[in-house]
């Protein structure tokens, strides 16, 4: 058993350290104009809506049935509708503000690019919270895949690792932009992969003997409520002031459709009898 986690383990940082190869994209290049990253935030809300609602939501209904399903997915839209509520959110000062003295004018302009800055490093943190709770049930994958042999935890494990590089992308993206950190974008991408290993050690020394299938999925299914909100509640929003409502919509379907392909790839990764 303990050599099996640990090759599960091995494999789930294969997987969950390739959000890192995705930061590098964002690292390796200059920090994008407010346009561009309207668009990346739009394409990555995209991935998340695809994950929230086509896959944890989804696979809870799936499992546990329509009326439970939504119970669970609903509940977690509300939990993180009230936690939202107590989080200081950081927001761009009214136009009339800034211009109200023209001698300020310069020093008005530094200010709101300041809480630009502070606004997408907000929607960073979220994206990475919600990756982060994403990589969870993938490490579960990886392991229960891996223990039925190291070919299907190897298959797996690649299948994972390509799907996670955007994923990197979209946590590094506004962290980058926002704090113009190279270390702070590559660092908090890479920490939402380790996400995935520790999913491993869950499902392995808790899932077999104190946490039924059904509870399992149930949380899972919360999980997709929880992103979904994040998702609506503060990335849209800031992909619509910068890139504009009907091109971040446009990046919204692109990314969507981007990860259902991995999402399908992922699946026909795994062995019949198991599902992601």
């Amino acid at each position: 058993m303990v050599s099996q986690v640990l090759v599960a383990l091995g494999l789930s940082l294969v997987g969950g350290l390739s959000t890192s190869i995705g930061a590098l994209f964002v690292v390796l290049n200059e920090a994008p104009n407010l346009k561009v990253l309207g668009l990346l935030q739009g394409f990555a809300a995209g991935l998340m809506l695809s994950i929230s609602f086509l896959d944890l939501a989804h696979n809870a209904i799936n499992s546990i049935g329509f009326l439970k399903g939504n119970l669970w997915f609903f509940s977690g839209v509300i939990f993180f509708a009230i936690v939202a509520n107590f989080i200081p959110e950081p927001s761009l000062a009214q136009g009339s503000d800034l211009t109200s003295k023209k001698k300020n004018k310069d020093e008005g302009g530094k200010d709101i690019m300041k809480k630009h800055r502070r606004q997408v490093l907000f929607s960073g943190i979220i994206t990475a919270v919600g990756i982060s709770l994403h990589n969870f049930p993938e490490g579960m994958a990886v392991f229960l895949g891996s223990m039925k042999g190291l070919r299907v935890g190897l298959n797996l494990a690649v299948a994972i690792a390509l799907h996670n590089i955007p994923e990197g992308v979209a946590v590094a993206l506004p962290v980058y932009f926002a704090t113009q950190s190279k270390w702070q974008a590559f660092k908090l991408a890479t920490l939402s992969g380790f996400a995935e290993p520790l999913g491993v050690i869950i499902v392995a020394y808790l899932f077999p003997s104190s946490l039924s299938p059904e509870i399992l999925e149930g949380l899972l299914g919360s999980v997709g409520g929880v992103m979904a909100f994040l998702t609506l509640h503060e990335m849209l929003p800031l992909a619509f002031d910068y890139a504009g409502q009907k091109q971040a919509v446009k990046a919204v379907f692109v990314g969507m459709a981007f990860m259902s392909a991995s999402l399908y790839f992922l699946e026909i990764s795994l062995p019949a009898e198991m599902s992601l």
